[in-house]
């Protein structure tokens, strides 16, 4: 398969397929997020307590988790296409809804639906890795993402304008009504515009099967054992929602959903055994092979990382108030701009990290980008009311570039594991890095900020150290034809 230069400013073939898909997933984190800059006006006219407020915010991040990996095995199978075009479509209701609540039942009901868009990620990891060859997946993957995320910030930056516009008593509703009505609209201009895969690969027909297929019984145990933290996470929002102060579930219904959950996982779990049993009961063609300790590693470096990133950005705010406040006169104001260098870099950094590993290899890179990670937690860790507000800026703008290329890296990685479940693995991926963001927040109610960083800083270490388990994957793909046979594709 000949490979086609990469013009950023096209709007053809694979160019095209990155530019429709990351304003999908733009679009997306605008819905996922235009609560967070409107939570004021909402609390004050719902009268909403600060606890309350906390929940929705939980809310907002616990259907991601589950939702991440049952939409990559659905994109598996039906494609990315449908599986965008439906996504952002059945994602603008739960909008509308959070639009029009009264109260703070409906709203907290509106905001736990919605946490299902940021689902989809995952589609557009497996799209940009059918479009894309391995030398050009990690800077594709990294503009996909970085330019995606950006619709957090855009949100943050828009939003609140358009509520004073439409007015201060309704004016938050019609903004987050827009929201979703831009999303019904992309929809459909997503679906009209995108094909699944390219012309070279439009004919060829790969079995689909009901969960991921792994090639040796000891990868079918490890992959059961990848799935209990994320179910294990799902119990700890149980927990947290049950909790006496501010309880949104009783105990009977906390109860429910622990066996639920322990009910959904079995059930998961069998599935995978039933799959694969018969598959394995005979020898695999090497070159379907791989190793699903790649997924599981990839899995557990974005915990580290993007789990970071989200703990971090919740908590940086009040931290720099807290540290400056008294020995610079630093604002509230002015602390939540100075934290906002923490994420300003995504649009560039994670693109140079998939940039980078594609030109030096995506294990060295995240090698690299991981120990440069280490050091600026570190650092953060050692940030005293005596530093200046340059230096403070400084040293979070070096830890947030090496945090972001590590994000680049890790899904330069990911469409190369095996092309045939890149929906699967980067959803389990992707789940991680929410569980990561939960794991981190309860972490840090037990820890003084320095403390954080030094666990943060630790926890990079360990992913250098396993990071060197990692393969570099093959610069080529196998998939079966109509009649049976194998066809081995390269990517360069």
């Amino acid at each position: 398969m000949s490979i086609a230069s990469f013009k950023l400013l096209s709007m053809r073939g694979k160019t095209k397929i990155l530019h429709m898909s990351w304003m999908a997933f733009f679009i997306s984190f605008v819905i996922w997020f235009n609560h967070a800059p409107l939570m004021v006006l909402i609390q004050r006219e719902l009268g909403i307590s600060n606890g309350e407020v906390e929940i929705i915010l939980l809310l907002n991040v616990a259907l991601t988790i589950p939702a991440r990996v049952v939409i990559g095995m659905v994109v598996d199978r039906f494609g990315a296409r449908i599986s965008y075009s439906v996504l952002l479509a059945v994602c603008s209701v739960p909008c509308f809804m959070f639009a029009l609540a009264e109260n703070f039942a409906e709203l907290a009901w509106a905001r736990f639906l919605l946490g299902f868009i940021g689902a989809g990620f995952v589609v557009g990891v497996r799209i940009i890795g059918d479009w894309f060859p391995s030398s050009q997946t990690g800077i594709a993957e990294g503009i996909y993402a970085g330019w995606g995320n950006f619709g957090s910030a855009f949100a943050a930056i828009v939003l609140p304008g358009l509520a004073f516009y439409f007015g201060a008593e309704n004016g938050w509703r019609y903004a987050i009504a827009l929201t979703g009505l831009a999303a019904l609209a992309y929809s459909i201009i997503y679906y009209r515009n995108v094909e699944n895969l390219p012309v070279e690969l439009a004919g060829l027909k790969s079995k689909r099967a009901s969960t991921m297929e792994v090639t040796s019984i000891k990868d079918l145990f490890l992959y059961i054992l990848s799935l209990l933290p994320l179910y294990a996470t799902l119990s700890l929002l149980t927990w947290k929602l049950s909790s006496p102060i501010n309880p949104i579930l009783s105990p009977g219904w906390a109860l429910a959903m622990h066996l639920l959950i322990l009910a959904v996982f079995l059930v998961h779990a069998y599935q995978l055994v039933q799959t694969n049993a018969e598959r394995l009961s005979r020898p695999i063609p090497s070159i379907h092979h791989y190793h699903y300790r790649q997924v599981f590693i990839l899995a557990i470096a974005y915990l580290i990382t993007f789990g970071s990133k989200l703990a971090v950005l919740s908590m940086l705010p009040m931290f720099f108030f807290n540290t400056f406040n008294s020995t610079q006169d630093l604002s509230m104001l002015d602390a939540g701009m100075l934290a906002s260098s923490f994420v300003i870099t995504n649009v560039i950094a994670r693109p140079a990290g998939g940039w980078l590993s594609d030109q030096f290899g995506r294990k060295l890179s995240l090698a690299l980008f991981s120990t440069g990670l280490a050091g600026g937690y570190f650092l953060m860790a050692m940030i005293t009311p005596q530093w200046s507000i340059a230096s403070t800026v400084l040293v979070t703008l070096i830890c947030s570039i090496f945090m972001q290329a590590a994000e680049g890296a890790i899904f330069a990685f990911v469409p190369l594991v095996r092309r045939a479940i890149t929906g699967e693995v980067a959803g389990i991926v992707g789940a991680y890095g929410n569980a990561g963001a939960i794991i981190f927040l309860i972490l840090l109610t037990f820890l003084s900020p320095g403390g954080f960083f030094l666990l943060l800083g630790t926890c990079s270490l360990l992913l250098v150290g396993l990071v060197r388990y990692l393969d570099e994957p093959r610069n080529f793909i196998a998939e079966i034809m109509p009649d049976g046979s194998i066809v081995k594709i390269e990517l360069e």
